[in-house]
């Protein structure tokens, strides 16, 4: 389908005046550049209140690190550029900002696990002496059990005080294990010099003042296992693009983010570990249009074989397998908050869902943590989008209509990016149609007579 709209409002009465919010999921990078590709697009097809123009912003994960500068005005052309492009008003976003190893805990920790080795024996031998003593009777019955009936049971039973002494022993814990293979700082730093150059603060009460748009970053603390949202009225006492390293801590790729005021600093990891896309927020806050885009869905296999000559998923191995849980998890968790909101009577308003369509194998088949591979994941985004923005024109330009917002088929263009030195200014053709009937024009302003 690509987009699911859920109307619970009166499109009659006009509503130009409620409160607009656009959500933002995670994705990692390919579904990041994936879902920055589809707001290019949905930015083109908006004509008098672009993505930068809504009240309120919520991001997750890698929804976070697009909805930061959306929601301080920069538009999605300008990290289309910084991302795929020839960066002009941004700092390029290179392949070490995101793979930037975890050095300090790469080469200190293994220092962790050659003491630890260096210390076993003796405390292996240490253990043993306080505790063989009293156990001698038990050890000669085992021994005399594993000499009359030498089996794999009897000689557990008789290896099982030596091996206890090891485990208890040995740490409690693999410290000696880094808590992620690289770090998210440079994420940060992207962040902060962005809004730096575009002379937006950072901090969410500065921007809230600044642009009047409330801008809500989720995460996860690791201690409590508890979602946290960051935000100008909810905890704001971390900088947005602190609370953006926060929110894209992918668990084992990143190291948790460590942050907050000095001497109450916390661990977070990646705000999807807990929600999805996080609606309930947008919506407590007061928004009745909320536009939510989700890269991530499991991929439905009728016919479709990923471009391999197997015929189910499960002989593609086990990573396009972990893939296909992990996007089921996500969507099931966003379904179901759908599903709440068509149940809240309190909640008025309306919801568009857009994310790509269940047969797509080319998006499916994309490596989510596969940097080389954002260009056409962005490029592959916009074409999924501009064509479900068509294929739904007529329902969008009646909901979008009922905001005070126009629509502009025409505006969305061909390509994500212009082929070099030439200008984006492409126009959609018209689906063909008989010469005797007259055909309508594809620009329409939603809700206009």
């Amino acid at each position: 389908m690509g987009i699911t709209i859920v109307q619970k409002s009166d499109l009659s009465k006009p509503r130009s005046e409620a409160r607009r919010a656009l959500v933002l999921a995670g994705g990692a990078i390919s579904g990041g550049a994936f879902k920055l590709g589809g707001l290019e697009a949905l930015n083109r097809f908006l004509v008098n209140k672009k993505v930068t123009d809504f009240d309120i912003y919520m991001g997750i994960s890698a929804g976070a690190f697009l909805a930061a500068p959306i929601a301080a005005g920069i538009q999605p052309s300008e990290l289309v550029d910084s991302f795929i492009g020839t960066p002009s008003t941004l700092p390029a976003f290179r392949s070490w900002d995101f793979y930037n190893p975890n050095w300090s805990e790469l080469i200190g920790r293994p220092a962790n696990l050659v003491r630890d080795l260096a210390t076993l024996a003796p405390r292996v031998m240490l253990g043993l002496l306080k505790t063989l003593p009293r156990q001698i009777p038990d050890l000669a019955q085992r021994a005399r059990a594993f000499a009359s009936e030498p089996t794999l049971e009897t000689a557990e039973q008789l290896a099982e005080p030596f091996l206890r002494a090891v485990v208890e022993a040995a740490p409690g814990r693999m410290s000696w294990l880094p808590s992620g293979l690289f770090d998210n700082a440079r994420i940060e730093e992207f962040v902060r010099k962005g809004l730096e150059r575009h002379g937006m603060p950072n901090s969410f009460r500065e921007l809230k003042l600044r642009r009047g748009k409330s801008l809500y970053i989720g995460a996860t603390n690791l201690n409590t296992a508890q979602g946290v949202v960051f935000g100008h009225d909810e905890d704001h006492s971390v900088t947005i693009s602190a609370a953006v390293q926060a929110s894209t801590a992918i668990p084992g790729f990143f190291k948790p983010a460590r942050i907050g005021p000095p001497g109450r600093e916390q661990d977070y990891c990646d705000a999807a570990v807990r929600k999805t896309a996080n609606l309930s927020v947008a919506v407590r806050h007061g928004a009745e249009l909320v536009v939510c885009y989700n890269p991530f869905r499991p991929f439905v296999n009728y016919r479709t074989r990923l471009g391999s000559e197997k015929g189910s998923i499960a002989d593609l191995g086990m990573a396009v397998i972990i893939n296909q849980a992990f996007r089921t998890l996500l969507h099931s968790r966003l379904r179901l908050g759908i599903e709440k909101l068509k149940l809240d009577e309190s909640f008025r308003g309306d919801v568009v869902l857009i994310e790509p369509t269940e047969t797509d194998a080319r998006f499916f088949s994309m490596n989510p943590i596969a940097f080389w591979e954002r260009a056409a994941a962005a490029e592959h985004g916009f074409q999924s989008v501009k064509h479900s923005l068509l294929r739904h024109y007529e329902s969008l330009s009646a909901i979008l209509g009922a905001y005070g917002i126009e629509v502009d088929a025409e505006a969305i263009g061909d390509s994500l990016l212009p082929p070099r030195g030439q200008k984006t200014v492409v126009q959609v053709p018209a689906p063909a149609e008989p010469e005797t009937r007259k055909r309508p024009r594809l620009r329409v302003v939603a809700g206009g007579r």
